[in-house]
């Protein structure tokens, strides 16, 4: 592996503040995504709607960004991902204050389009912008990465429930994230690597090919049951282990922090193992976890189940989006929207999915199923090597 470059692109940023930059861009995408889930509660209560009002008012913000992600690779891939970046950072940072305060269910759809639309565009042309950064550095760094945005996610979300907590109005709570976001993009900014390719040498503008969908639909299985987990793991554990409802959401915590911990560590594993056996060992543990969760029917088991889960999924979407940025032939903007557009599907429609399994079976063979996803992803895990 070659040495990392000192300074990036024709010397004018260095490249330990682009890494630095990278980081925190991730961070600041962590922080804004989890920073909303507090406000779901009083937005619900505020504007009197009912369980299928809010889900169906909460659908604009998973398609906001999946209508905005393929517009803004092409984009990204035309302007240079520091000016996407800055723009939409900085379209983001105004719109949790708009969702504390929305009048009205149509007001809080609207803003939710926004926020979906703005988050979407920040997370393609961060991805693009850090399969850069690793191009330039010769190391694996996109766990790590990705290990921000998951401390993001915990910080996000822990710091506008204390807020609360301390009696801060939910509008103030809105406009401080908001600042905090503001202060990261702007001082950030300069060490944003400018361009990911040098004018007149850019790859031609075309769709994904089909290693792109390929590495989209592995990315859509991992994200289905990251997705899964958020929304059925306490629901598993009050009503198939006998845990109360609220001691449920340790389950959740478990694989939160398994998954933090396995991304800000990830790195030097996938450098050690290589990206083939790093997604083929991390699949085949969260496999085992969802196994355990669905067979055995202690709760300490599937606290166990889910800290595997937690840990084997981490480093399967980072290689997934570094491969998709090394394609031959594709602009790395491009088959990293694509890849993430399919990750999000998975996202948003496995929860879903797992619900109908559960109804058709119960909710044990559901966790069966998506260990048995989780074997096809760990047998298809060639399709990364460099």
């Amino acid at each position: 592996m070659r040495a990392p470059i000192e300074v990036a692109l024709a010397g004018r940023v260095p490249l330990s503040a682009a890494r630095r930059a990278t980081r925190l861009i991730f961070l600041l995408s962590g922080i804004a995504m989890s920073s909303w889930a507090p406000m779901v509660p009083y937005a619900k209560s505020r504007l009197g709607l009912d369980d299928a009002q809010l889900g169906l008012i909460l659908l604009a913000f998973g398609g906001g960004s999946m209508i905005s992600m393929p517009f803004m690779g092409w984009l990204t891939h035309r302007l240079g991902n520091r000016k996407v970046i800055i723009a939409s950072g900085l379209a983001l940072c105004v719109v949790l204050p708009v969702l504390a305060w929305a009048p009205s269910a149509m007001a809080l759809t609207a803003g939710l389009l926004y926020f979906g639309v703005t988050l979407g565009a920040v997370n393609v042309a961060m991805n693009a912008h850090a399969v850069e950064v690793e191009r330039h550095d010769g190391r694996v760094l996109m766990s790590g990465f990705h290990g921000l945005f998951s401390l993001g996610g915990l910080t996000g979300a822990a710091v506008v429930s204390g807020l609360l907590a301390l009696g801060v109005s939910l509008l103030a709570c809105g406009f401080i994230m908001s600042a905090l976001l503001a202060a990261i993009v702007l001082t950030q900014r300069n060490s944003l690597l400018d361009e990911v390719h040098e004018e007149g040498t850019r790859p031609p503008l075309r769709m994904p090919g089909v290693m792109a969908l390929l590495l989209g639909l592995l990315c859509f299985a991992s994200f289905m049951a990251e997705g899964s987990m958020l929304d059925w793991s306490a629901v598993f554990l009050r009503d198939f282990r006998g845990v109360s409802a609220t001691a449920a959401g340790i389950g959740y915590a478990c694989f939160s922090i398994a998954m933090a911990s396995g991304r800000l560590t990830g790195d030097r594993m996938i450098q050690t193992l290589g990206p083939v056996w790093a997604v083929r060992a991390g699949a085949g543990l969260a496999a085992l976890g969802f196994a355990l969760v669905a067979t055995l029917p202690w709760p300490a088991v599937s606290m166990l189940g889910f800290v595997l889960i937690g840990l084997g999924a981490s480093n399967i979407v980072p290689v997934m989006f570094s491969a998709a940025g090394r394609l031959p032939g594709t602009p790395p903007a491009i088959s990293i929207a694509a890849v993430t557009v399919l990750g999000y599907a998975g996202l948003l429609t496995g929860p879903a999915l797992i619900g109908f399994i559960s109804h058709a079976s119960n909710l044990a063979w559901a966790m069966a199923f998506l260990a048995g996803v989780l074997v096809v992803v760990a047998a298809s895990a060639r399709i990364v090597r460099r």
